[in-house]
């Protein structure tokens, strides 16, 4: 196996499915079934699931909500994807926990680094729930401040393309797959992998990215096996 330990990022509307909202128990328990194949291989896998299949602080912000109580309520939808996450892996026979940035105590339990990494080091998989704990933070900055945190080889960007190209392919079809690409390559062309915020932490700590289409089953197996699918962003 390419990598020993990785960080899954997938987005909220990941877990819609085919629906136009809220979470797909068939998707949820595809996905289980791809994260089974790893962690039987020995990965060990945390999890940063975004919110927006069910609510977005900024698409709140821009309807007249108060940004920073549009951001609390994104947060709170991501710990309601992690739980449903948490139920299909634990459906699969994979033992799970649930850490929130924010203390839901009766629900997850609190993000502690150390205790963090002893579950990974026990074969359990991790979700990050909550984000960062804070406003103004996407998912995309808490998926790279708690793979930095947890000492990830690699964050694994899950998402519906499978790669970065030129443009984006579902609206230009001369749109070119890069396999790999640099940093620097990325900022100069202007291309959307993360948030600024996000992939500039990426950078400075030298995490590597690697986007692929999770929809497509047993991607997940090949990509942590080091098979070039998906486009590896390195420095």
């Amino acid at each position: 196996m390419k990598f020993k330990r990785i960080l899954l990022k997938l987005s909220g509307e990941a877990l819609m499915g085919e629906r136009q909202y809220g979470i797909d128990p068939i998707r949820l328990a595809e996905y289980a079934k791809d994260i089974k194949t790893i962690t039987d291989a020995g990965i060990e896998v945390a999890i940063v699931i975004g919110g927006g299949n069910i609510f977005r602080g900024v698409s709140g912000a821009s309807n007249g909500m108060d940004r920073v109580q549009g951001d609390h309520m994104g947060m709170l939808a991501t710990v309601i994807n992690g739980l449903a996450l948490q139920s299909a892996l634990e459906d699969a026979d994979i033992p799970t926990r649930l850490q929130t940035a924010i203390k839901i105590n009766e629900v997850a339990e609190p993000f502690i680094r150390r205790k963090a990494m002893r579950h990974l080091e026990k074969g359990r998989v991790v979700i990050f729930g909550g984000g960062t704990g804070n406003p103004y933070f996407t998912t995309d900055s808490a998926a790279v401040l708690r793979a930095i945190e947890i000492e990830a080889d690699v964050i694994l960007k899950g998402t519906r393309v499978d790669g970065i190209y030129t443009a984006d392919p579902e609206k230009d079809s001369s749109a070119v797959k890069f396999d790999t690409i640099s940093f620097d390559d990325v900022l100069k062309k202007g291309l959307k992998v993360m948030d600024t915020t996000a992939f500039t932490l990426s950078q400075e700590n030298r995490l590597p990215i690697v986007v692929f289409d999770m929809n497509k089953k047993g991607n997940l197996l090949r990509v942590v096996s080091g098979e070039n699918i998906g486009t590896e962003v390195n420095v």
